[in-house]
């Protein structure tokens, strides 16, 4: 039995002082094929436990069903780090932020209009209260008090962030200790005097969150919580991409400077990220700071080991500060995965999303047009379709509000984008005959993190033509978790949202990347596994194909593309090109 305690300004692993030096590695961003491959790594560097969320969403995707398979095996992610000799902490939900769409919440709470999010809610805490029966009962057998990997788990994460009601955060502790959790606990907050009031319990381990100046972080954390552990959850070494944004990257000896001055100082430190990974399908979250900022596919964080799992400049600068202060021991890797250039491919067939709708979804009738929750669906595009009388000279067609990019067309013929960070309205002019009206609303992440966490998608108060409400809407979901179902032909015209397919032969197996040059914005599936959006904006170029996503033989590739573009071909190539 391994137990982590607390005494002092020190931690004690079976009674002897331990400094804890973690890395974060999310389960669910990478493909389980790889979990083992990049958790030795972590223990190459020399680190000596693993840390990773818990995602709500993932593991709740429809109210009441549960998945515990493939990408979301939280336990056997556990067993392969205990394999490796890693110790785990474990950050379970409610809530991650991570950069994760929804912040790891379901998104299926917001069909109740009157939610209140991380609160001392009850319908929401019934909620809770039902994920944590099954999610804990998980987790407690490998718990360091029952012979397992992990030494500590998380209340909430960066509470004071978000609120202060203290009933909720003791609510949360309350039920991890009733259902058998008896590691240490902990929160997480930045060094703030409100984010720490806030965010903390009594009789609680403390901890806060940044990516420079520590001595100033662990001073603010000594006036609240004197005499206690200096420990950072969350050591920023890299960070996240916006669409639209240039790569961020932060200079490697930088990054290992700040660590090492740490390490000297004798405090714990936990790398977030240690290795990112991927926001596989529709998975990501966004920012909302003033406007709504999108994250990309990739969650590569700059960070010691890449996304496709390899290792930077950024790993031997780290490994190097800390084999100062312990030894580290040779550096033993696994072998290196193969990057693969498999060509061009051609997408000969075709099916335009308005030939596909009925193959994709079932209609359903409305006066008013209702979100994504309301119709139970979780990601992806939803359309809405009316009809106007006409005719009409032009006007504003205004969506209240639009979440998050439409494209709207009249008589199935595009005229524009309304989106919800720069085009809040499209003039459109109504024939004589009248007109369709459909508006394809894609969902590009709920926000993850701040007060606009209350991010229902789709259309969410109704759409206006000049100062005219529209009613009777036929609406078709489109979560895109069935493509399988689409019957393409030969390539037709474009000038439509338009899935398009093709297939490519497979010898030798290996990661690759997706290059769309020409393409316009969209999603990549293959081989029915959806792999994320592109956008042409940027910074992401590629989108990463892990090679056991691939088979011998046969693959298929379908690309769903919402706008015009150059050419009808992608590239698999060996070179991964984050802007």
């Amino acid at each position: 039995m391994s137990n982590l305690t607390v005494k002092g300004k020190e931690l004690y692993l079976n009674d002897k002082p331990f400094q804890l030096i973690a890395g974060a590695i999310h389960y669910f961003r990478v493909v389980p094929e790889y979990w083992e491959d990049r958790l030795l790594k972590l223990k190459a560097c020399g680190f000596n436990c693993v840390e990773t969320y818990v995602a709500w969403n993932l593991h709740e995707p429809k109210e009441g069903e549960f998945n515990f398979s493939g990408i979301a095996d939280l336990e056997k992610f556990i067993q392969i780090a205990d394999k490796v000799g890693l110790y785990v902490i474990i950050r379970p939900s409610p809530y991650i932020c991570a950069e994760w769409e929804f912040g790891g919440l379901p998104a299926w709470l917001l069909a109740d209009r009157n939610m209140k999010l991380r609160s001392v809610y009850p319908p929401y805490l019934e909620k809770v209260d039902r994920y944590y029966d099954v999610l804990l009962e998980k987790l407690r057998p490998l718990q360091s008090t029952n012979g397992g990997p992990i030494i500590a788990m998380q209340v909430e994460n960066e509470y004071g962030s978000f609120g202060n009601d203290k009933a909720y955060l003791k609510h949360l502790q309350d039920g991890m200790i009733s259902r058998g959790i008896d590691v240490l606990l902990f929160t997480s907050d930045g060094p703030t005097d409100l984010m720490l009031e806030g965010g903390t319990l009594d009789n609680v381990l403390a901890t806060v969150n940044f990516g420079s100046r520590p001595k100033l972080a662990f001073e603010k954390l000594q006036e609240h919580f004197p005499n206690t552990p200096q420990i950072v959850m969350e050591y920023w070494n890299g960070w996240f991409d916006h669409w639209g944004e240039a790569h961020h990257t932060r200079d490697p000896q930088d990054a290992a400077d700040t660590f090492q001055e740490m390490i000297e100082n004798g405090d714990s430190v936990n790398f977030y990220m240690f290795h990112g990974g991927t926001n596989f399908g529709f998975y990501n979250g966004a920012n909302h700071g003033g406007k709504y900022e999108p994250t990309i596919t990739s969650y590569d964080y700059d960070c010691p080991i890449s996304e496709a799992g390899d290792i930077t400049p950024k790993f031997h600068a780290v490994r190097k500060a800390l084999a100062k202060h312990q030894d580290v021991g040779e550096l033993v890797l696994p072998e290196p995965i193969p990057k693969m250039d498999y060509g061009t491919v051609k997408l000969e067939e075709s099916i335009s999303l308005f030939e596909a709708l009925e193959q994709l979804s079932q209609p359903v009738r409305r006066a008013n047009p209702e979100t994504m929750e309301e119709l139970g669906q979780n990601y992806g595009f939803i359309l809405y379709q009316t009809h106007i009388n006409g005719p009409h000279e032009k006007a504003p067609l205004t969506i209240k509000d639009v979440r998050d990019r439409a494209l709207v067309f009249v008589n199935k013929q595009y005229v524009g984008v309304i989106d919800r960070w720069e085009n809040n309205a499209l003039d459109i002019e109504i024939p004589e005959e009248g007109a369709t009206l459909d508006i394809l609303v894609e969902n590009m992440g709920r926000v993850n993190y701040g007060p606009e966490l209350y991010d229902m998608k789709g259309i969410t108060r109704g759409v206006r033509y000049h100062y005219q409400f529209l009613f009777d809407w036929t609406i078709y979901t489109l979560p895109l978790d069935n493509v399988e179902q689409l019957q393409f032909k030969k390539n037709a015209s474009q000038g439509d949202p338009r899935f398009y397919r093709g297939t490519f032969e497979v010898d030798e197996i290996g990661d690759t990347f997706v290059e769309l040059a020409g393409w316009k914005k969209g999603v990549v599936f293959v081989n029915g596994f959806n792999l994320g959006r592109y956008w042409e904006k940027g910074p992401q170029e590629t989108l990463y194909l892990p090679g056991p996503l691939l088979k011998k033989g046969v693959n298929e590739v379908v690309v769903f593309e919402l706008h015009e573009h150059e050419h009808d071909s992608i590239s698999l190539i060996d070179e991964h090109k984050l802007g």
